[in-house]
């Protein structure tokens, strides 16, 4: 089973050790694509206030295009650490245990904005891009990763993908129709009956998910297989919209 995260806007600085590589991370079919992201947020930072005005930064986010400015050398965080934020919280991958870290590693990839999906534990440097941002002289992200991010899930050939992305990252790659696969909304049950979408909870939702197949560690490769094992580990999993499933909370 092959995870798929969104990102989180906030960051850890900074990490031990030398400084990131770009030709070290997986899915290297996608190498032109974050060359060219990296570069054009470098040369984007060299005049502060264009690179806040196309990154939409306030004044106390200024800090960001320096950030930026140095990303040719940046020292490297696994992602999995770099990103905070209310799912990274819950996920606290920190504080698991060796074999479940290795789990994330295997199974686990965070899409990013400049670097497109990279494995949980490989090294990515600090860096401010959402993906609703076009950057001066490339084409806007959905059309810079979409397919060739499709291409790159195909290549690796999971044999199922648990979607846990926000819709403006499946924009930037959506899962190939080959791969059999699910995208999972979490929702509440109102006193009325009626099932509402969550925001806040929905990211806390899916990081303490992650947090419970990274300890659990169940072989899945279908649907049915992941509904066997949430019924089994205390998750409520329904079916919703066509290629969906609802995580109730």
């Amino acid at each position: 089973m092959l995870v798929l995260l969104p990102p989180s806007e906030t960051k850890r600085p900074g990490g031990p050790g030398g400084a990131w590589r770009r030709e070290a991370l997986s899915f290297p079919s996608l190498e032109p694509q974050r060359r060219d992201v990296v570069a054009a947020l470098i040369a984007l930072s060299a005049v502060p206030d264009d690179a806040a005005r196309v990154l939409k930064l306030g004044a106390s986010q200024r800090g960001e295009v320096a950030v930026n400015a140095a990303l040719a050398g940046a020292p490297g965080l696994p992602a999995v650490d770099r990103y905070t934020g209310v799912l990274y919280d819950a996920l606290g991958a920190a504080s698991l245990d060796a074999a479940a870290r290795r789990w994330l590693g295997r199974s686990v990839a965070i899409h990013s904005a400049p670097f497109g999906p990279v494995r949980a534990l490989e090294r990515i440097p600090a860096y401010r891009l959402g993906a609703g941002i076009s950057l001066p002289g490339l084409p806007a992200l959905p059309r810079l990763w979409g397919a060739v991010v499709t291409a790159a899930i195909a290549e690796e050939q999971p044999g199922f993908v648990l979607d846990l992305r926000s819709e403006a990252y499946v924009a930037l790659g959506p899962v190939p129709a080959s791969v059999p696969s699910v995208y999972l909304r979490v929702v509440t049950e109102t006193e009325a009956g009626t099932t509402r979408a969550l925001n806040h909870f929905n990211k806390h939702a899916k990081g303490a998910l992650v947090r419970s197949l990274a300890e659990h560690r169940p072989r899945v490769s279908s649907i049915a297989g992941l509904r066997r094992w949430a019924d089994a580990a205390g998750w409520r999993l329904r079916h919703g919209r066509a290629g969906e499933l609802d995580l109730v909370v």
